[in-house]
């Protein structure tokens, strides 16, 4: 299996990237970045690139992958709302478009989050801006899986590029095993985010394409078995 993962210098990407390394199954894994991850591995292959919005120069470099875990995303943040339209709509939707046609047996993971607004009609920005993504990801010829997680931990030597998400993580990371225990559906962790991707792709199409932090969870939990 050959995989593509967009982000994976990012702390989603990082338990994408790691568990389709470990995995058995995945032959090949071809990270696309603007700079070099420092890792090595002989299922890795990185590919340089700046301009997200036109992916036409690395096309061959994607070809014939199997699967695609697209995780590069921006904070609201510090970022203008062009910014991060740019980021979290017209940039997946040009790896979408450049990896799909022909390829119908594609499986598209995208990381939106919980709150994302199907209809597109909400008061909060970013959760149009993601329904809009995720209703143009699930109507394009290719087996689309849209992850909306809650509260995600970082593990495995993952860490968020947002300063003011690390610094939250470090004074909340002591909450998690009590969150775990009492509202096990709303918290997950990175690792369990990668293998789920993963699982995905061996339903081979079947649903839920809509994946809320409990259906990430099974799915998880079942490919680490």
């Amino acid at each position: 299996m050959k995989v593509v993962v967009f982000g994976a210098s990012g702390m989603v990407g990082h338990g994408a990237l790691r568990a389709a390394l470990l995995d058995d199954g995945v032959t090949e894994v071809v990270a696309v970045g603007r700079s070099p991850l420092g890792l090595a591995h002989p299922k890795l292959r990185e590919v340089a690139h700046h301009d997200f919005t036109d992916l036409t120069p690395v096309a061959a470099e994607l070809a014939g992958a199997d699967a695609c875990f697209y995780c590069l995303g921006v904070s609201t943040s510090g970022h203008s709302a062009e910014v991060y339209r740019r980021v979290s709509h017209d940039f997946p939707l040009a790896a979408a478009r450049l990896l799909a046609p022909g390829n119908p047996d594609l499986t598209f993971t995208y990381v939106s989050g919980a709150g994302t607004d199907s209809t597109e009609q909400g008061r909060v920005a970013w959760a149009r801006v993601k329904g809009r993504t995720e209703n143009a990801l699930l109507a394009m010829d290719m087996r689309a899986y849209m992850f909306r997680p809650g509260y995600i931990r970082p593990v495995d030597g993952a860490v968020s590029r947002t300063r003011l998400y690390r610094i939250a993580y470090r004074l909340t990371s002591w909450l998690y095993p009590l969150a775990h225990r009492l509202v096990p559906d709303r918290v997950t962790t990175t690792e369990v985010l990668g293998r789920s991707m993963l699982a995905v792709v061996r339903l081979a199409g079947a649903g839920p394409h809509i994946l809320s932090t409990r259906d990430i969870n099974r799915l998880g939990a079942g490919a680490g078995a």
